[in-house]
């Protein structure tokens, strides 16, 4: 595939991978992007998963054509990006590897004492390969240490490591970008919105007309609108007006009262995005919770605390530095419901947390005590 006249695609796609780093569900595979840029002098950006070495390196060799590389840019040091370099230099031992500092550091300690030579760049640092010149951007945590950026000045064109990428591989028909984008933005690098924040910034300052991530599709049209949706998930900010509802249920009391209220807010014309907690992907959860506005938190007491799926879901929100949203709890216990008061102390350092009353307390069963909470909350919600 033809980036541009003169930058090619190398990449491969998994249609073998069950589970992405060993968590996220991926029914719809996953593509690791490489890629050529052929001038007077050739540079290779990245290698793919260990897996796909062997199709890598003839997509590869088709590309260069008989020429020998003379660069080969380590952006990013996973091994879904990195596993093949070692291949790499026993086929063309004397291109020379580029890379941060800390690029180096890992390519060791992963790779062990490998014969190379060695260019190690900083921000700003330029590379010319004839008509073509790239410049250097660094980009810590996002989502690595190691990670930098490659921008091609003559094509305009943006190699942005793990940002801007998705699950999924390139030969499957695509619907709708941002769904997966944001559940591999959200489960990835979520927490580092203050890092991805300083690397927009710096892409503000560059004339971009394509972005090619190492995930995902290519990027050509609209960049405005992958550039403004990504200014929202740094910055934490919601990107849609609804109410994510997440429960926790043991013997479906507590699922009712999720589902009632999701009808109570859908009668007012609010969306409401439901989540089983014990049963569906967490990470779609998580991608609601960081998409929509507000949130209610529904949990069975459990061992005077909550049910383990709710502790496991708090903890990806807050591992990822959630803020800026409005809450509702509801807590369900037949003897001492604690539920509540054990969600709200987890969410006490989070940023610009707003907590609603009432919070809705279920003893066993919903009664009209509790359904008379239930609509006081949906009210509250709807007015947030």
């Amino acid at each position: 595939m033809n980036i541009t006249k003169d930058i090619r695609y190398v990449g491969v796609n998994d249609h073998q991978l069950d589970l992405f780093e060993g968590q996220f569900i991926v029914p719809e595979g996953m593509a690791y992007n490489s890629y050529v840029i052929l001038d007077e002098k050739t540079a290779v950006l990245d290698s793919v998963d260990a897996h796909f070495g062997e199709e890598w390196m003839n997509n590869l060799k088709e590309a260069l054509a008989g020429r020998t590389p003379d660069y080969l840019i380590v952006q990013h040091m996973e091994p879904d990006h990195s596993a093949n370099i070692t291949r790499f230099l026993q086929e063309y031992p004397d291109t020379a590897v580029v890379g941060s500092a800390q690029t180096f550091v890992m390519l060791k300690n992963f790779y062990g004492d490998l014969p190379l030579n060695k260019v190690t760049v900083k921000e700003n640092d330029e590379l010319e390969l004839g008509s073509h010149v790239l410049k250097f951007v660094m980009a810590p945590m996002v989502h690595w240490p190691e990670v930098m950026m490659t921008y091609d000045k003559t094509d305009k064109v943006f190699f942005s490591a793990d940002a801007f990428g998705k699950f999924g591989a390139l030969d499957i028909e695509e619907d709708d970008w941002a769904c997966e984008a944001r559940r591999y933005y959200f489960g990835i690098v979520g927490k580092y919105g203050a890092q991805v924040t300083s690397l927009l910034k710096k892409a503000a300052g560059l004339e971009i007309e394509t972005i090619c991530p190492l995930h995902g599709p290519v990027l050509h049209d609209n960049l405005g609108y992958y550039l403004d949706l990504y200014t929202k998930w740094a910055s934490y900010t919601p990107e849609d007006k609804g109410v994510t509802i997440a429960y926790a249920s043991v013997y479906g009391h507590t699922a009712e009262a999720a589902k009632k209220l999701a009808e109570m807010l859908e009668e007012k014309g609010i969306k409401a995005a439901v989540s089983d907690l014990c049963r569906c992907d967490i990470a779609e959860a998580v991608e609601d919770a960081f998409r929509y506005d507000r949130i209610v938190l529904a949990s069975t007491t459990y061992n005077t605390v909550v049910f383990p799926k709710m502790r496991e879901f708090i903890d990806e929100l807050t591992e990822r530095g959630y803020q800026n949203r409005t809450m509702g709890f509801i807590e369900n216990g037949t003897w001492a419901p604690m539920a509540a008061k054990v969600m709200k102390s987890r969410f006490e350092t989070a940023k610009n947390i707003t907590m609603l009353e009432p919070v809705v307390t279920i003893r066993s069963a919903l009664n009209e005590a509790s359904l008379d909470q239930l609509r006081q909350l949906a009210d509250a919600l709807a007015n947030a």
